[in-house]
């Protein structure tokens, strides 16, 4: 049977992100760093929110598309310049977004919302860029956050725990309670929000 436009899609922009050169490990196995996260968004997307539509789903897995494309190190490292790179990412991930959707035939209506939830326009008005930042902020908690938490201070895994819970929306912050957290983090968590 012949994939459909969404599983091409999908599958091209793994293509795209199994070419990430960095590579994260889990349980011994190398992987290329960008595929793993994507594929790790569409599951956390689908636990989140199991009805997301195809455009959400799509914005999920390419929210970092060749992301290593782009270094951090390219821009002043302060805090202008760090704004300044992820607003360059947001629209090299759009438009390589957009060029895969035009390649398997999407319309240009359907890009321009998938563009929109990689953007995050009107993030608080729409839903599905909200879910998308929802799921972002939980794969974070999910998957990076113990990590992150073991090399840096607390006070400053504090300030990163309270700036991701204010872009979280109230059902985010619930699912981000069910986390599985070690006894440390859960109390840094609770330090955060409290």
């Amino acid at each position: 049977m012949k994939p459909t436009r969404f599983e091409t899609a999908i599958a091209l922009i793994d293509k795209a992100n199994s070419e990430d050169v960095n590579t994260y490990q889990v349980a011994g196995i190398e992987y290329p760093k960008e595929l793993l996260y994507s594929q790790r968004m569409t599951r956390k997307l689908l636990q989140f929110k199991p009805d997301a539509s195809k455009a959400l789903q799509i914005a999920a897995r390419a929210q970092h598309i060749c992301r290593w494309k782009i270094a951090r190190d390219e821009y002043p490292m302060d805090r202008v310049g760090y704004l300044k790179w992820r607003e360059t990412l947001k629209k090299m991930h759009a438009d390589l977004t957009s060029d895969i959707l035009k390649q398997v035939g999407y319309d240009e209506q359907f890009d321009d919302r998938i563009r929109k939830i990689i953007l995050k326009k009107l993030i608080k008005k729409n839903e599905e860029s909200q879910a998308l930042e929802d799921t972002i902020c939980l794969v974070f908690l999910d998957y990076y956050f113990e990590e992150f938490a073991e090399k840096h201070p607390d006070e400053k895994v504090i300030d990163i725990l309270q700036k991701t819970w204010v872009k979280m929306s109230e059902e985010g912050q619930q699912e981000a309670l069910k986390l599985n957290f070690s006894e440390k983090s859960l109390g840094l968590i609770k330090q955060a929000i409290a």
